[in-house]
């Protein structure tokens, strides 16, 4: 990858400065490519862009595939006119040392949700062109991720093997039932991913332009509660009831004199080889 000697900045986008509680991908990333530049780095690494599950982590997510909304740039929304400016300007009296999950996503949450009505409402042309791509484009994750997103919201954020149990084991008519009800809460996770995909394309292409590379960071095991796990179960090792039979974890290091378990489900090498 390098064949020279580089150096670069480990920072995730949640730490850059804002108003809303949450670094975003919006003025502030850019600003700090631009510094990048400026400064003579050439590496930017940026772990986990996933959304954040229990615990607020990035390395347990709800999906290897999806990016956290809790990202999207509200001042990029206003200036393309999907949200009022004003949104950007009044947000609450946020902790500007920390982030402080649990407020932020409730009101962060209330704004897409608007954000998402004023798409609806005005179906702009070439964002609605775009939108329809990205959603053919990545129907290959993006379907089950905002299929099992609806789902937890409508079920007040439990786990999925704690649905009704022909939800948890994604039987029919249990699923069909719930895919025509749940429709336009399922648009509304495709439109979210659109929205922060957009902007990180752009973003990074910016600091592509500019001799920045991205260091990326995946988890090596995906959470139990997860679209991964919940959508493709036979790619893991789970019993009859779909509970895991075997976890992920670490043994004592310098890092932890008992060990850790992290509780990720082991992946069935055998089904995944073939």
């Amino acid at each position: 990858m390098f064949d020279t000697r580089t150096s670069g900045v480990l920072l995730h986008p949640t730490s850059f400065p804002g108003r809303g509680g949450i670094g975003e991908l919006g003025s502030a990333a850019y600003r700090f490519v631009d510094w990048l530049e400026a400064s003579g780095q050439q590496l930017w690494q940026i772990l986990p862009l996933s959304p954040t599950g229990y615990g607020d982590s990035p390395y347990a997510s709800f999906s290897a595939f999806a990016g956290n909304p809790m990202l999207i740039s509200l001042e990029t929304l206003a200036a393309e006119g999907l949200i009022d400016g004003a949104e950007v300007y009044t947000a609450p009296d946020f902790n500007e040392d920390v982030v402080d999950f649990g407020p932020v996503i409730e009101w962060k949450s209330s704004v897409l949700g608007r954000a998402y009505q004023s798409f609806l409402a005005s179906r702009p042309a070439e964002l609605t062109q775009q939108w329809t791509a990205f959603c053919h484009d990545e129907a290959a994750w993006l379907d089950d991720y905002a299929f099992f997103s609806a789902l937890k919201a409508e079920h007040g954020g439990a786990a999925w093997n704690e649905w009704e149990a022909g939800l948890a084991r994604r039987e029919e008519p249990a699923l069909g039932e719930m895919r025509e009800r749940l429709a336009t809460s399922i648009d509304y996770q495709r439109f979210l991913q659109f929205l922060f995909f957009r902007q990180w394309r752009s973003l990074k292409a910016y600091a592509n332009a500019r001799g920045i590379r991205i260091v990326g960071d995946v988890p090596i095991f995906v959470a139990y509660d997860s679209a991964d796990v919940w959508a493709n179960p036979e790619l893991f090792q789970l019993d009859e009831q779909r509970n895991p039979v075997v976890v992920a974890g670490v043994p004592p290091d310098y890092f932890s004199a008992t060990g850790q378990l992290w509780g990720n489900p082991h992946y069935r090498w055998d089904v995944l080889a073939e």
